[in-house]
């Protein structure tokens, strides 16, 4: 007897993973005038931990240079548990890359601020982002790198 069952998608957890912050070249970098130049790179990754509930996590690394000298460099990791049952198998991409990164990510960009803060420096705000944007052109990437078969 086939049960309709319904959908969940719960949070179980929201936790900061992993947080790191360098300050390799102070103090003397920190009486330099220059503004410095931020690069912030941002990536999803998303495993099963038990059937049914996955881990998926935002990792942030802000670097900030005042010429080829390093200021600060903060590495970030948010995660969050989620239980997921019940979908189509086609639902559960967009799931772990575009909904659940969406709950996650406010939380990273709360403590790569304060961390920022912390160090003694003005906070860096991270923008917010499109995780479907994001999510589609991860897609496409992946097709156009899949392997083609030429037939004659």
């Amino acid at each position: 007897m086939a049960e309709n069952q319904e959908p969940i998608f719960q949070i179980q957890r929201v936790y900061l993973k992993e947080a790191s912050l360098e300050q390799p070249n102070s103090p003397a970098i920190l009486l330099e005038q220059e503004q410095p130049t931020v690069d912030i790179q941002l990536g999803v990754e998303a495993s099963p931990v038990a059937d049914g509930v996955y881990e998926v996590s935002v990792t942030a690394t802000v670097t900030t240079k005042i010429k080829d000298r390093t200021v600060f460099l903060v590495e970030a990791k948010q995660a969050g548990i989620f239980e997921i049952r019940n979908l189509p198998q086609e639902q559960m991409g967009p799931i772990m890359g575009i909904a659940c990164p969406q709950i996650v990510y406010p939380y990273l960009r709360s403590n790569v601020a304060d961390l920022v803060q912390r160090a003694g420096f003005p906070p860096v705000h991270l923008a917010e982002i499109n995780f479907q944007a994001m999510y589609e052109q991860q897609q496409a990437q992946a097709a156009d790198d899949a392997p083609r078969i030429v037939t004659q």
